[in-house]
C-alpha cells in the first residue's frame, strides 16, 4: 500500500474519529441538544445545534465546540464532555456542523480565500451568525465568547481567534494547526497537503504576520489560546504544536522560550508563555504517547478552566425556553477517539447487566512503532435496550492495553472484558456506543477477531 494511500484511509477514519462522537447515546442531562433551523446568515450553509442548561446566569458565556471531519455537532455533544461542564458551570455550547467537502466531508472550511477574510464569507460567517442568535435568544455575554474544537474544529478554533479577536475571549484548539496553513482546498487532503505533510515552517514573523493580516488595523486586546497535541500523531504532524505556538507567541508579542514548563498530569508536559504582568496568553500541552485522539478525559475541563469558566452558575433565571425548531436526530456512527493518557478516573458501580442480543462491531486501529490506538463502536442490532454492557475480546499476543475511554477494562492483555462506565450504561435498539483504548504492542496491531456483547457473539463489519 503506498504511503498517499495509507495516509488517505487513516484519514478517513481518524478524522472522523475527531467528531468524538458516541451517534446515538445522548448522556442524560435535564436540558436537551435542540436544533436551530433558522439563525441567521449562513454562506457555509451549516447547521446548528445547541445546548442550554437549565442552571445558568443572567448572562451565560457561550462556548462553540466543533467536531472533526466526518463528526456532526450532535456528534460531538454526544462524544465529549463540554455539555456535562455547562451543566455544572451554566454555559452554554453552541455545536455547529460543517458541510464543506474538501475530499473527506463535514469538515470545517480553514482553506478557501472566502473564509481567511473577516467577513468574507464560508464557515466563519455562519458561525458569528450562531453566536449572535445565542445573544439575542438567552441574552448570552458578548464578552464571554470561547471557542474549541479537535481536528478540522481545532483548526477552526484557531481560524476564529484569527479573524475574530473582538468577538472570543479565548480558544482551545485540539490538533490543529496554525491560522492560514492551507493554501486551498486542494492543499486539505494530507496525502497532497503541505501544511500537514510535515513540510511546514514558516518563520514566527510570518506566522504572526498571517494572523495581524486577517484583521487588518486591529489593535485592541487578543484571545488566549491553549493548543493540544499528541506526540504521537502522525496526521496531523506533531511539529505543526510548535508552528501554532511561534504563530500566537508572535501575535502577543512574546518570546519563544516559555515563562514556565510543568508536568501537571503523568504524561501530560506543558509549556506557558506569560507575559509582563504574568498573564498566560498562550498555553500548549504536548500528550506523550497519543495519536491523533484528543481531547480524552479531562481535557475538556482543563480547557474551560483556562477560559476561566469553572465557577458554579448564580442562580437561573429561567428554565430553557422552548425553542421553534426540529428536534435532532442521531447521526450516523463515525468512530470516537480520545486515548485517556492520564491515569482512568475511578466511576461508580455499573447497572446490572442485562441479557445479551444482537449486535455489531466496527474496528478501526491507528498503529505505530511500537503502540496503537483501537476505536470500537458496538451497535445493538436488537429490538431492546441493553441495559448495562460488558464486550468481551481477545488481544492479540503482544498487545497489553495502557489506558482507555468510555469503558472500564480488566484484564489488560490477553482475554479482555470492557464493561461500561457511569454514563453510558445502555445501548439502545440501533443505537450504538463508542469505546476505545491505547495499547503497546510487540509487533503485531491487529484488532481482535471476535466479540461477543453480554456473552452473545457479534458481528464485525
Amino acid at each position: 500500500m503506498t504511503i498517499r494511500r495509507r495516509l488517505l484511509l487513516v484519514l478517513a477514519a481518524s478524522l472522523a474519529a475527531a467528531g468524538l462522537v458516541l451517534p446515538t447515546l445522548r448522556p442524560a442531562y435535564a436540558a436537551s441538544l435542540v436544533e436551530v433551523t433558522s439563525f441567521g446568515d449562513n454562506p457555509g450553509g451549516m447547521r446548528m445545534h445547541v445546548y442550554v442548561p437549565d442552571s445558568r446566569p443572567a448572562r451565560p458565556a457561550t462556548v462553540v465546540a466543533m467536531h472533526g471531519c466526518g463528526g456532526s455537532g450532535p456528534g460531538f455533544y454526544s462524544g465529549s464532555e463540554f455539555a456535562s461542564l455547562a451543566d455544572r458551570y451554566g454555559f452554554i455550547v453552541i455545536y455547529p456542523t460543517a458541510t464543506q467537502q474538501a475530499g473527506f466531508g463535514n469538515c470545517f472550511d480553514t482553506w478557501s480565500d472566502a473564509a481567511k477574510r473577516r467577513g468574507g464569507g464560508s464557515d466563519p460567517v455562519s458561525i458569528i451568525s450562531m453566536i449572535q442568535y445565542v445573544q439575542q435568544r438567552y441574552s448570552a455575554d458578548p464578552d464571554r465568547v470561547y471557542a474549541t474544537g479537535s481536528s478540522s474544529g481545532g483548526m477552526m478554533t484557531n481560524h476564529m481567534l484569527a479573524l475574530y479577536p473582538d468577538v472570543f475571549k479565548a480558544g482551545a484548539a485540539f490538533m490543529g494547526v496554525p491560522f492560514n496553513c492551507f493554501a486551498n482546498a486542494a492543499d486539505y487532503p494530507p496525502g497532497s497537503s503541505q501544511c500537514t505533510g510535515g513540510n511546514m515552517n514558516r518563520t514566527p514573523q510570518q506566522w504572526g504576520d498571517a494572523v495581524r493580516q486577517a484583521y487588518p488595523g486591529y489593535t485592541g486586546p487578543r484571545p488566549r489560546v491553549q493548543l493540544w497535541h499528541g506526540t504521537s500523531d502522525t496526521l496531523v504532524p506533531y511539529q505543526l504544536l510548535q508552528e501554532t505556538i511561534e504563530q500566537w507567541t508572535n501575535v502577543f508579542g512574546l518570546s519563544q522560550t516559555p515563562t514556565s514548563t510543568d508536568t501537571p498530569q503523568t504524561n501530560w508536559n506543558r509549556r506557558r508563555y506569560a507575559d509582563a504582568t504574568g498573564t498566560v496568553q498562550v498555553e500548549a500541552y504536548s500528550i506523550q504517547g497519543a495519536g491523533h485522539s484528543l481531547p480524552s478525559s479531562g481535557m475538556a475541563a482543563v480547557a474551560i478552566g483556562f477560559f476561566g469558566l469553572t465557577a458554579p452558575p448564580s442562580p437561573t433565571v429561567s428554565t430553557s425556553p422552548t425553542i421553534s425548531a426540529s428536534p435532532t436526530t442521531s447521526p450516523s456512527p463515525t468512530f470516537s477517539p480520545s486515548p485517556t493518557v492520564s491515569p482512568s478516573p475511578t466511576f461508580s458501580p455499573s447497572p446490572t447487566v442485562s441479557p445479551g442480543g444482537a449486535c455489531r462491531v466496527a474496528v478501526a486501529v491507528n498503529a505505530w512503532n511500537n503502540g496503537l490506538t483501537e476505536n470500537i463502536i458496538v451497535t445493538n442490532t436488537g429490538t431492546s435496550t441493553v441495559n448495562g454492557w460488558s464486550l468481551g475480546f481477545t488481544l492479540p499476543g503482544g498487545q497489553t492495553i495502557t489506558s482507555g475511554w468510555n469503558a472500564s477494562y480488566s484484564p489488560a492483555s490477553g482475554q479482555v472484558t470492557a464493561r461500561n462506565v457511569a454514563y453510558n450504561p445502555t445501548i439502545p435498539a440501533n443505537g450504538s456506543v463508542t469505546i476505545g483504548f491505547q495499547a503497546t504492542h510487540t509487533g503485531n496491531p491487529a484488532a481482535p477477531t471476535s466479540f461477543t456483547l453480554n456473552g452473545a457473539p457479534c458481528t464485525i463489519g
